[in-house]
């Protein structure tokens, strides 16, 4: 069902079950995991993450989960917030192809991802309570700070979807694109990546997750800029912009110290 694709420095994680929208179990997030760990392994400078089908991930695959017997926190807390983690962490960019249903964790892996480019037809929101359920996977935190209270717990009440154009014009993830171009705009999105100063990038992340996971004010988040840009300056890639702009030449980054 998961599938590792590595070439030209990129890694491609594939979720292939399109019989059942790519709705994952168990063992799917370790599979997605141990592909996580390889790319890693492999050195990749870009990552891309999307689903096989007419959707990305539906969510959990509950076709045979007895709601009597079945055990949500650890599946919630001890496998899909690990997995999302992991993602967020990755040491290179991460791009996520979004199309059809992203719900649930579906929802979450797009949240984990650097940058989501979405399908004019994409649906996204929080249809659970048809289940008597609630939204997962960082659901609330994305349309909280996105949208708001109002118009957050308005989706969760009517259960209704937004398309892709609607979650890109809220702002929740980076650009809407036609069904039929979503994934070759992430394609070369990630190769551009990929040829970019990957120590420099994941500088970034870094500084984004403190300004998102711990709230960091104005100074602070100056102070961890400052304290980057002064280890970036000690790696080769560094220099290398700084000659190329010099000489007025295109640079080549090799994506290390």
């Amino acid at each position: 069902m998961i599938e590792l694709q590595l070439a030209d420095g990129i890694a491609e994680i594939v979720l292939n079950a399109p019989e059942r929208r790519n709705a994952v179990d168990a063992s799917a997030l370790q599979a997605m995991s141990d592909a996580l760990t390889g790319a890693e392994r492999a050195g990749v400078r870009a990552l891309v993450l999307r689903g096989e089908g007419k959707a990305f991930c539906a969510g959990r695959d509950i076709s045979q989960v007895d709601p009597r017997t079945d055990d949500t926190i650890g599946f919630l807390q001890d496998r899909v917030q690990p997995l999302l983690q992991q993602l967020a962490a990755f040491p290179a960019p991460t791009f996520a192809v979004a199309h059809g249903a992203c719900l649930g964790v579906g929802l979450g892996l797009l949240i984990a991802a650097d940058v989501v480019y979405v399908a004019e037809t994409a649906k996204l929101g929080s249809p659970f309570a048809a289940l008597g359920a609630t939204l997962d996977s960082g659901g609330h935190a994305l349309f909280f700070e996105r949208l708001g209270a109002h118009r957050t717990l308005d989706l969760i009440y009517s259960g209704r979807l937004l398309t892709g154009a609607e979650a890109v014009a809220a702002g929740l993830f980076s650009e809407v694109f036609p069904d039929d171009e979503v994934l070759a705009a992430t394609r070369a999105a990630a190769a551009h990546a990929a040829q970019g100063p990957t120590l420099a990038f994941i500088a970034s992340k870094e500084l984004i997750r403190g300004l998102r996971d711990e709230r960091l004010g104005l100074w602070q988040s100056m102070g961890g800029e400052s304290a980057a840009q002064a280890a970036l300056a000690e790696t080769a890639d560094y220099r290398e912009g700084f000659a190329a702009f010099q000489q007025k030449r295109t640079p080549t980054f090799t994506g290390r110290g």
